[in-house]
């Protein structure tokens, strides 16, 4: 059997957040406008706890549906029941959800891009012929991911969540070009990280999928990376220093050093919009 096939897996799980258009005039949200992909990076062999620990907690809810960050955070749809019961209760189903977030075994990882810092460092460059954000976003923490485990000795399995047939498209094409032609950008701006080259990136990204939004691991991608957006905002945001405080972020388990080129990537955030750590 071929040496590479009997390496270890990562498996990364990445949902998105926000718009993947560069100039759409859509605020993702009050607290920053941004585009993001990302979510949780998990090893294979750890997955059946991480899956036991989600189904416990579904069934002491009673929940039957997916966790959904945007429904849980503003008590609607699936989630409007939260309205309806005592502040104490509501008050145990938060912090019962706060404690499987922080004890499945993962790490969060994600590109976040400031949409307003994309569009005034792009567009006199580029105009229209900017690319979607996704391509940035999913390109570069593909490639991260990938040193992760070009240092721990794995390759990586990458499953994103179903959108629309042709962002769908889009991300497979990503993959496929990751893996043949390396990343997408110019040499001379992107060699300060130290970028795995085609060969590198085509051993270590193993294969892509989709998921829906049923998987439990993608639920779990969901929930965590909206405190990895907000937190670039807001830097008192309580869920972020949540995951800070117990380690669940790449950033708290590499030096610091090593977070420009292996951490999570905050991109074009200039000094005005610059408002987390």
């Amino acid at each position: 059997m071929n040496e590479s096939k009997r390496l270890p897996l990562y498996n990364l799980y990445l949902d998105d957040s926000g718009t993947r258009h560069p100039d759409r005039r859509f605020v993702t949200s009050p607290k920053g406008d941004w585009f993001a992909l990302g979510g949780i990076l998990i090893k294979e062999e750890a997955e059946s706890e991480a899956r036991k620990l989600h189904a416990d907690f579904c069934g002491r809810w009673n929940i039957d549906y997916p966790l959904h960050s945007v429904k849980i955070r503003h008590k609607s749809e699936e989630f409007a029941w939260l309205k309806t019961i005592s502040k104490s209760d509501a008050d145990a189903f938060y912090q019962d959800l706060q404690s499987l977030i922080v004890s499945v075994p993962v790490l969060g990882h994600a590109c976040v891009i400031d949409r307003p810092g994309y569009h005034g460092r792009y567009f006199e460059m580029y105009g229209r012929r900017r690319w979607h954000l996704c391509k940035t976003a999913f390109s570069i923490v593909c490639e991260r991911v990938a040193k992760l485990a070009v240092r721990d000795n794995r390759r990586v399995r990458v499953f994103v969540e179903e959108t629309d047939r042709d962002a769908d498209k889009r991300i497979s094409a990503y993959f496929k070009e990751l893996r043949a032609e390396g990343l997408p950008f110019g040499k001379d701006t992107s060699s300060k990280y130290g970028p795995l080259d085609a060969l590198d990136l085509r051993h270590r990204l193993l294969d892509q999928a989709f998921k829906r939004k049923s998987s439990p691991m993608m639920q779990l991608a969901d929930l965590y990376l909206y405190p990895m957006c907000r937190g670039r905002y807001d830097a008192g945001y309580g869920p972020t220093l949540v995951l800070r405080d117990h380690a669940k972020l790449v950033d708290c388990t590499i030096e610091q050093g090593e977070i420009e080129y292996l951490g999570i990537k905050y991109s074009c955030f200039d000094e005005q919009n610059k408002k987390g750590p």
